[in-house]
């Protein structure tokens, strides 16, 4: 060799060409062609990729969440065996591919693994963009509509689905591993979005906006029941205890027998309603002895019974048995966020637990008999319960009307606006529920504009039927005689 002539060198290794990615992204997250031929990656912009993922998904979690929340660090192992189903198909389709005589060039797995990641990361921060503002102007995802959560959840997985599916089928040139990349696609999703989903934030459900705590609240720091022996030893006992306990009717005066069901675990404002309107009960009409609250709460599991379809049933039938149908009255008071679609959401994992329906508690005080009726629905869209409910015999109120929702439901409330007119501030000063809404009505309004509410006035309605009305007037005459 010349000694003027240089060694050779080896060859620099491609370096990754971000535009060119972020462009192949937006094309495949808009269902085109990427530009397969100027794509380079490596294990440090897989990683990076990964990375982004997780911080993107760990802000936007939090964000969701209204008032403290609890870190729950082991999420991060959530959510892998999407990322192996990912690489596996990812490798069928480049073979797949490879395989077919006179088949044109195609990309390395590593590439369309990488255009999978980079797929996912954009469409995330395309959700999360229109998200947070979201968060910001209607507050936190719980006090949302059902279906506009489910939405959020859903829309972002088939979008992703419908992409990198599109993707695939773009590499794999025949229908029959077309078909078979798409199942796995779908599992894929699913296990990232349904069975393993990365869950980072949790309310924490021990702090309270008084800055106090008690000894059981205290201790409920953790997502979720606790289903330890004694909880499931106790709720057996609690229930039969409740029900139990409640004594007969008696002759000449009318009793309040009161229920309240607070289905919803994971935020303490449900619970603490529960208290505040058995208390109402118990001070204004005497229904201390008569009232049973069922209540979904970490903090309660060994001291209340649980707020489940079947304890409800159960209340309900037992209360027909004890109270006089012709004369006394029921009061019924539920207390959840609500949906469009008539549903009182139920959360209490890791226990599966269905949403009480208009339809179906009509149909279960139809089927007990109780005749006097006061039903009280504190949830966004309660006025799609009126309809359903109303009747002669039946005093319907509700804390919104049918398309607004309502308010004070986050984790950082001390009770609902309904809950605090209504049961604290109204019904003190009068017997009469339809002179207590009237009165909630007017201090909800004011509170709502105060409070910067911007999905227009929850407008809470009430139906009296036509009977009822004579014997909550004589209710009243006699609570005020005592």
């Amino acid at each position: 060799m010349n000694e003027n002539e240089e060694a050779p060198t080896a060859a620099e290794p491609a370096r990754v060409d971000l535009a060119a990615w972020c462009l192949a992204a937006c094309r495949v997250a808009t269902f085109r062609a990427p530009p397969w031929e100027r794509l380079v990656t490596g294990p440090t912009w897989i990683a990076a990729l990964l990375l982004g993922h997780l911080l993107l998904a760990f802000g936007v979690q939090r964000l969701a969440i209204d008032g403290p929340a609890r870190l729950y660090w082991p999420a991060v192992l959530n959510g892998w065996a999407a990322t192996v189903l990912w690489i596996w198909i990812s490798w069928i389709a480049v073979r797949a591919a490879r395989q077919r005589p006179g088949a044109a060039p195609v990309p390395d797995t590593s590439v369309v693994l990488t255009l999978v990641m980079a797929n996912s990361a954009l469409i995330s921060v395309a959700v999360s963009l229109l998200l947070v503002p979201l968060l910001q102007l209607l507050g936190p995802l719980e006090s949302w509509p059902l279906g506009a959560r489910w939405g959020v959840w859903l829309l972002p997985m088939m979008w992703m689905l419908a992409t990198a599916t599109g993707l695939l089928w773009r590499v794999i040139p025949s229908a029959a591993p077309r078909a078979f990349a798409g199942l796995v696609a779908l599992a894929a999703v699913a296990i990232a979005g349904w069975l393993q989903p990365a869950m980072f934030w949790w309310p924490d459900l021990s702090a309270k906006t008084t800055g106090t705590a008690t000894a059981d609240e205290d201790a409920a720091t953790d997502p979720g029941l606790k289903l330890t022996e004694a909880v499931l030893a106790a709720q057996p006992r609690l229930i039969a205890e409740a029900l139990d306990a409640l004594p007969r009717s008696e002759p000449d005066r009318i009793k309040v027998y009161a229920v309240t069901y607070a289905p919803y675990a994971i935020e303490d404002v449900f619970k603490r309603e529960s208290a505040v309107v058995a208390q109402a009960m118990a001070e204004r009409f005497g229904a201390g002895d008569r009232t049973v609250q069922l209540v979904m709460n970490p903090s309660t599991t060994e001291s209340l019974p649980w707020a489940t379809q079947a304890n409800l049933r159960r209340t309900l039938d037992r209360m027909g048995q004890v109270m006089d149908r012709d004369k006394d009255v029921l009061f019924l008071h539920l207390t959840s966020h609500g949906g469009r679609d008539g549903q009182l959401a139920a959360e209490a994992w890791p226990l599966e637990s269905e949403p009480v329906t208009p339809a179906l508690l009509k149909q279960w005080l139809d089927e007990v008999g109780i005749r006097w009726r006061v039903i009280s629905i504190s949830a966004c869209y309660s006025g799609s319960w009126i309809e359903p409910l109303a009747g002669d015999d039946t005093l319907v109120m509700t804390a919104a009307d049918a398309t607004h929702t309502s308010y004070g439901c986050g984790s950082r409330s001390p009770l609902t606006f309904f809950g605090q007119a209504l049961y604290v501030d109204a019904l003190k000063d009068t017997w009469s529920f339809a002179q207590a809404h009237a009165r909630a009505r007017q201090l909800i309004e004011v509170r709502e504009r105060e409070a910067g509410k911007t999905d227009g006035y929850s407008n809470p309605q009430i139906r009296e039927g036509a009977a009822i009305g004579e014997v909550l007037r004589r209710l009243e005459r006699q609570q005020q005689g005592q």
